[in-house]
């Protein structure tokens, strides 16, 4: 997700061209969770937008991109210009009294981006299967994921509350194997875990391995 500056207040024009962007996105989701990645075209896109589609080839230019702009919507939970990085969220976490403290609040958001996201990376990856370029995204999507936990261990180490005999670089992937979404989905979908045990169990797992 593109950080972007704002100069000026929208203009009517912008206002219209970003809730065509909305409505095209909106349903291009339903459409990828409904038929797949491989069975939804543009014209398909197009038509359940009530766009023409070379509206939708205008504000995207191919199938990929509107399924990135999907996933970034997932993310965030809208589409406002803001990185998930830059969210009110995080200053929360910072604020929190204690380094437990600032996990339980990674590990609440974690869980709600996971329920928007969940669906739509099942489609990620089936896309992935079969188009290198979405595999190669797939793959990018990993790394900013392990940045995200990157910026955890940092933030942890800022209060000095890692392990002595543990650097940023390897708190940032125990921390990314923990809060993950693998893992997430593992011990959710596939042992049945409530979210609230998940939590739990990632927190405090976190805070034995982690935290010194």
């Amino acid at each position: 997700m593109a950080d972007a500056v704002k100069t000026s207040s929208p203009t009517p024009r912008g206002d219209r061209a970003r809730t065509t962007r909305r409505r095209i996105v909106l349903a291009a989701r339903d459409l990828f969770l409904r038929d797949g990645y491989a069975a939804t075209t543009l014209q398909a896109i197009a038509d359940a937008a009530g766009v023409a589609v070379q509206t939708v080839y205008f504000h995207f230019g191919n199938k990929r991109t509107v399924l990135r702009h999907v996933v970034d919507v997932a993310a965030t939970g809208d589409d406002e210009p803001v990185p998930l990085l830059e969210r009110p969220w995080v200053a929360r976490m910072r604020d929190a009294p204690d380094a437990a403290s600032a996990l339980e609040v990674w590990a609440e958001v974690s869980q709600e981006i996971y329920e928007r996201i969940v669906p739509v990376m099942r489609v990620v990856r089936e896309a992935a299967g079969s188009d290198p370029d979405m595999d190669a995204q797939e793959r990018t999507n990993r790394r900013q994921t392990l940045a995200a936990h990157g910026m955890l261990a940092a933030h942890l180490a800022e209060r000095g509350a890692l392990r002595a005999d543990l650097d940023e670089t390897a708190a940032a992937e125990e921390l990314f194997v923990l809060f993950g979404l693998d893992v997430h989905v593992l011990v959710t979908r596939e042992l049945g875990w409530s979210v609230d045990r998940w939590r739990a169990w990632a927190v405090a797992t976190a805070v034995r391995t982690v935290l010194r």
